[in-house]
């Protein structure tokens, strides 16, 4: 799915990214580490932090989804599958954390035939 399809008016919508992973919007907030007022008070959504944190997040499931061939599961991976070298912790632990970069550049190097 391309980005454009997550945003409204050049912002990312937190109710289509959930709309697109069937989940709530208060579900988006706790996946990228937000309280449900980043996600439903309009000054929140708009906010540089609330906007960065969703835009990582659509990121790097949107650079796996064709590996998974699904957003779903693309998701779902993000959510839960242990990521080797980084000490069991998920994507989204790692996103929550600030460390986006470091899962794009995993992504990458598995996608490379490098084994992190």
């Amino acid at each position: 799915m391309s980005l454009a399809q997550y945003a409204d008016d050049g912002l990312f919508a937190p109710r289509k990214i959930a709309d697109a992973f069937r989940t709530t919007s208060d579900e988006i907030a706790r996946t990228i580490g937000l309280g449900k007022d980043a996600v439903q008070r309009k000054e929140r959504v708009r906010s540089d932090k609330t906007q960065r944190r969703l835009r990582e997040m659509v990121e790097i499931i949107n650079k796996v989804e064709a590996r998974f061939g699904s957003g779903l599961i693309a998701y779902a991976w993000y959510r839960s599958e242990p990521l080797s070298g980084f000490s069991g912790q998920t994507a989204m632990q790692l996103v929550r954390n600030g460390r986006s970069d470091d899962v794009l550049e995993y992504i990458d190097a598995v996608d490379a035939g490098v084994h992190a």
